[in-house]
């Protein structure tokens, strides 16, 4: 039986063109490569999942590449690439400063940077996680950081900058990762599903670029759950179900009964909702950025702040245009004051009832 290789791990980018969602620090770098200004260290930062340490490797691997491509990507042919491809470079060292914290961890780093590289012209040191190290640590790191050996080079990489000293930080090139954006997201997904030979609604893929909140090892790591629970066909009912997900269904239905006044058959929905056991606040927090999606539809110009797709986008732009602006400001007011109460009131369930009915009267004070 062939060994299973989750997706984060088999489609995890290994050149620079592969990077999804951060061209301009894939481009900084390969400049720098390119123009042969290196500096001896660097700080990639930002959330989980969108791709610091892959970046450093790749940044590791293309500096010390004896051959590199036209477009400044490492030929994956020479010693030095291969080495790396089989986990075996003596140049390219990686240490976990969560569980490698401490001064004499640093101590054996700093005496490790002296030994000059074998293959190619740096030694290249990845510290992973580096806000975990100790205050000690720090300082003992900082001379070394400051004034390493012409043929040592530091990536650092952390989800939070706000931790590490200013010290350290003024002694290294700042490279800041964002969040990648859902359509992103939601087209690599595409790839990885034709290359597993997986299909997948455009409906699904996007429901699970919004789950993953701007990570793509999430979202690769979801992927790969949906298609245990559903095989090699996934519907989108099959990916809110699995990921408990509030169907937009629920919310285009609500909207068309408040703006008709029909409270009985709102409360009707919202219970209807409940014994699909999801929470009151959830639902709240949904209808919020529902109705904040039918404000944007509203204007050609801000249409695209709508992070929906294919028919879901079509259906958001029906209901808008039957939508008074005036309506929709006012019920996001409401729904934004019953997200702001729900923690401190001693009846949810009432709270989420009263902010409905609020709702289905603005139609008659329009009237």
């Amino acid at each position: 039986m062939e060994n299973f290789i989750v997706s984060a791990r088999k489609y995890r980018p290994d050149t620079f063109q592969t990077v999804v969602g951060q061209l301009s620090i894939t481009s900084t770098l390969k400049n720098a490569i390119k123009n042969n200004q290196l500096a001896h260290a660097y700080l990639f930062c930002g959330p989980r999942g969108v791709g610091k340490t892959t970046c450093a490797r790749i940044f590791a691997k293309t500096i010390n590449c004896q051959n590199l491509t036209a477009d400044t990507e490492p030929c994956n042919q020479c010693e030095s690439c291969q080495a790396f491809n089989g986990s075996r470079s003596y140049n390219i060292h990686e240490l976990d400063a969560a569980s490698n914290n401490s001064v004499d961890d640093i101590r054996n780093l700093t005496d490790q940077v002296r030994i000059p590289p074998q293959i190619g012209k740096y030694s290249i040191y990845i510290i992973d996680e580096v806000h975990m190290l100790s205050q000690a640590a720090f300082n003992a790191f900082l001379k070394t950081l400051e004034e390493p050996p012409k043929h040592a080079i530091f990536i650092l990489a952390t989800t939070e900058k706000h931790k590490i000293i200013p010290t350290i930080l003024s002694r290294c090139q700042i490279f800041d990762f964002n969040r990648i954006k859902i359509a992103d997201i939601s087209d690599h997904l595409g790839f990885v599903s034709k290359s597993e030979q997986v299909a997948i609604e455009a409906e699904a893929l996007n429901v699970i670029a919004h789950k993953a909140d701007g990570a793509m090892r999430d979202a690769l790591s979801i992927f790969d759950q949906i298609v245990s629970f559903s095989g090699r066909e996934i519907t989108y009912k099959d990916v809110i179900s699995n990921l408990n997900v509030l169907d937009y269904d629920y919310y285009f239905r609500l909207i068309d009964l408040l703006l008709k006044n029909d409270v009985p058959n709102a409360l009707l929905l919202f219970n209807e909702v409940l014994d699909h056991g999801f929470d009151g606040h959830h639902f709240i927090n949904g209808l919020s950025s529902h109705i904040r999606d039918l404000m944007v539809c509203k204007d050609p110009v801000t249409v695209q702040l709508l992070e929906v797709g294919g028919e879901i986008r079509e259906k958001y732009k029906a209901q808008a245009g039957i939508c008074d602006a005036g309506f929709l400001l006012e019920a996001l007011k409401i729904s934004n004051e019953c997200d702001m109460q729900y923690k401190t009131s001693q009846n949810k369930r009432l709270l989420v009832e009263l902010s409905l009915i609020r709702m289905a009267q603005l139609t008659l004070k329009k009237k």
